[in-house]
């Protein structure tokens, strides 16, 4: 299980267990004798349905953000002959990397292995039950949990080719991509064998397994792909503001699950990464339309939704490791370093990443974990480090685990990509670019005049 969030969701039972201790010795009510087995029975794991109800609701929660959250996202800022081609990709991505999750996902992230990869224990939930506990709540939970995490982030990636890439492509990748990149890289960073979990990286609920994983293959995907054909030259405009504000807001209602939810845990852990999401978001909200506003004279509804979203890729690491002003200043800054980068650096550079994937999820994702080894410490309100860790070996962990994942993420997806584009193809035709991909791929149209 995800031992680094789950330990929080132990924190209540310690400190019930350590008030009862302290009155004990101040009552002088009752022998050692008898404190041993008690402590004992309070470290054994036990259901607590209050933990179990709050992680059914966060997994919902997060399965909310893929479809319709992300989905009306992305869907409103393609143009309309290319709606339903990013509904479909989203839809049937989450579709079947949950049915990966069973057969062979979860046993490789989540089970004892190797530094990068865990065993097949697990495969199709073997020895799993319904009693069958993990930490507080059963495991069938746990596995629900950490399954939406696995369908929403390649479900990301899409956005970065989008308008121009085979569904058929896109389906094929995404099975290689969740199985090759994504689960060594979860099972790094949040199983207790993974190398970054024993180094000490600090990612609460996926800056690095989510959001820079899915931002760097990304900018590897629009780059292999190509530019879309008319780009510079033909209007690119959202063609549903409309639907992408309220995509962006179901992602923020949403990303509660997705952070609090991380906590494992109804406790004080699930609280303080709960207000840090309103206000990290919040922050980043102002952060981009006050840049925007400074540099182009207006404030756009799509420069706010592109702010909320920074901010919550931003505090994602943070979220349960931050205080509320850090977190702020956190979203703040990401927003207004993700604006500059799809503004001046994306144009510099030439390439097209579509709907800012790797400008948004890869930048913001990179800001907020290195941003989470200083905002942990007390220093800046945080909950501290670890006994003996400094914060400048926190940073470095931090930079460690940025570093690998991009590597991982980069490399592997562009040999997936290069294996996908000999078998059958990355781009579609021309001619269906030019018609729209809802009515050559799927047979529909989104809208009829």
């Amino acid at each position: 299980m995800n031992l680094r969030n789950a330990k929080y969701s132990l924190m209540g039972a310690a400190g019930t267990l350590l008030s009862l201790t302290a009155f004990a010795s101040a009552q002088d009510a009752a022998p050692a004798a008898e404190a041993a087995p008690a402590a004992a029975a309070a470290a054994a794991p036990v259901l607590n349905s209050g933990d179990t109800a709050w992680m059914l609701i966060s997994s919902v929660l997060v399965l909310m953000m893929i479809v319709p959250g992300l989905a009306l996202f992305y869907g409103g800022l393609v143009r309309a002959k290319n709606m339903l081609s990013v509904l479909m990709q989203c839809l049937l991505i989450a579709s079947v990397v949950m049915v990966i999750w069973v057969f062979y996902g979860y046993s490789l992230a989540f089970t004892d292995g190797s530094a990068f990869i865990g065993g097949l224990s697990k495969a199709f939930l073997a020895g799993i039950t319904p009693q069958t506990l993990s930490g507080t709540i059963p495991e069938y939970v746990f596995v629900v949990f950490q399954m939406t995490f696995a369908a929403i982030t390649p479900a990301l990636i899409v956005g970065a080719f989008a308008e121009r890439m085979k569904f058929s492509a896109v389906l094929l990748f995404m099975i290689l991509w969740v199985t090759f990149i994504y689960i060594p890289v979860a099972h790094s960073v949040w199983q207790s064998t993974g190398w970054l979990f024993t180094a000490g990286a600090l990612d609460f609920a996926g800056g690095t397994v989510v959001h820079i994983n899915a931002g760097i293959a990304g900018l590897v995907g629009c780059i292999m792909v190509g530019k879309r054909a008319g780009l510079g030259k033909d209007l690119m405009p959202p063609h549903s503001l409309t639907n992408s504000m309220i995509g962006a807001s179901l992602l923020w209602v949403g990303w509660f699950g997705f952070n609090a939810g991380s906590a494992l845990s109804a406790g004080p852990i699930a609280g303080l990464a709960t207000i840090n999401t309103f206000v990290a978001t919040a922050g980043a909200a102002i952060g981009w339309v006050f840049i925007e506003w400074i540099v182009r004279g207006k404030p756009s509804m799509l420069g706010a939704i592109s702010g909320v979203v920074a901010g919550l890729v931003a505090v994602t690491p943070a979220a349960g490791f931050a205080g509320p002003v850090g977190a702020i200043i956190l979203g703040f800054v990401a927003a207004i370093v993700c604006f500059f980068f799809v503004t001046t650096v994306k144009n510099a550079f030439g390439y097209d990443d579509s709907l800012d994937v790797f400008g948004v999820h890869g930048v913001g994702g990179i800001v907020g974990a290195i941003g989470t080894g200083f905002l942990a410490s007390t220093s800046f309100g945080g909950v501290g480090y670890a006994e003996g860790v400094t914060m400048g070996h926190q940073l470095w962990v931090q930079i460690q685990a940025v570093l690998f994942t991009i590597v991982w993420s980069g490399v592997g997806s562009l040999i997936l990509y290069k294996v996908v584009d000999i078998i059958i193809g990355l781009r579609v035709r021309p001619e269906v670019e030019s018609e729209g991909l809802d009515i050559v791929e799927h047979g529909e149209r989104a809208y009829h005049s």
